[in-house]
């Protein structure tokens, strides 16, 4: 175990490096997780496997336990890889703007790379990009009056609604007229004397036409800091 407590892997994703011992290695933690991320991108988490890996770089799997010793630690360092820009905020944002920017950044992420909604989220943030977005988002709160327990759960509510988002999106898939073919179910299921909000809803816009993916998000990003709008309010007077 590391001084640190965390795995060997993750450390030297800081740039933490234990002494080496044998033979010069000839690969690296970020080759590793980079082919990790092309095989991922192209065939899924069900198509990741240490051994595959290995073959996109040319190489054995157990040449690969050299720089991370499971394969969760190599989910970790690739989850955290396909976020390298997604702490990236205008110099000199307001708060709502810089927010809204870490959220962003967030989606595009988690768009690229779909797969990262699969990856379980097993305790705090460790990793490099993780920390700088944690860090940009408390440096856009810094000058609102809200307390260190309010920023933090600010931070993790942000993450968690463009998660929850991305993670709908994938279950859903790119299906093209799906609103407008559950409208058409509805209607011969629901007996209008029984749902008359919900038949009346058949004929609007929600239900004839499919939103553009930043549709939803974009609304619930608003209300979301709608409301960290009037906390801070609230606590400024």
């Amino acid at each position: 175990m590391t001084e640190t407590g965390l795995p060997a892997s993750i450390e030297a994703a800081w740039g933490v490096q234990r002494p080496a011992r044998g033979p010069k290695r000839a690969l690296s933690l970020a080759r590793i997780v980079t082919a990790a991320v092309v095989v991922a991108d192209a065939e899924g988490l069900d198509g990741l496997s240490m051994s595959r890996v290995a073959a996109e770089l040319g190489t054995s799997a157990m040449s690969l336990y050299r720089y991370v010793s499971a394969k969760d630690e190599l989910l970790t360092l690739m989850s955290d890889a396909v976020f390298g820009d997604a702490a990236e905020v205008t110099p000199g944002a307001d708060w709502r703007t810089a927010l809204t920017e870490l959220a962003w950044g967030c989606i595009r992420g988690y768009r690229a790379h779909p797969w990262t909604v699969r990856i379980p989220i097993s305790g705090p943030p460790v990793t490099p990009n993780q920390l700088r977005w944690l860090e940009a988002g408390l440096a856009a709160l810094a000058p609102t009056p809200l307390t260190a327990a309010e920023k933090m759960s600010t931070l993790l509510m942000l993450s968690g609604l463009a998660r929850n988002d991305a993670t709908l999106a994938h279950d859903i898939g790119a299906t093209g007229d799906m609103m407008p073919n559950y409208a058409k179910a509805l209607r011969h299921l629901l007996p209008q004397a029984e749902f008359p909000h919900l038949f009346a809803m058949l004929d609007t816009d929600v239900m004839t036409q499919d939103d553009h993916p930043d549709v939803e998000f974009a609304w619930s990003l608003d209300r979301f800091l709608d409301g960290l709008a009037a906390l801070i309010t609230a606590k400024s007077q």
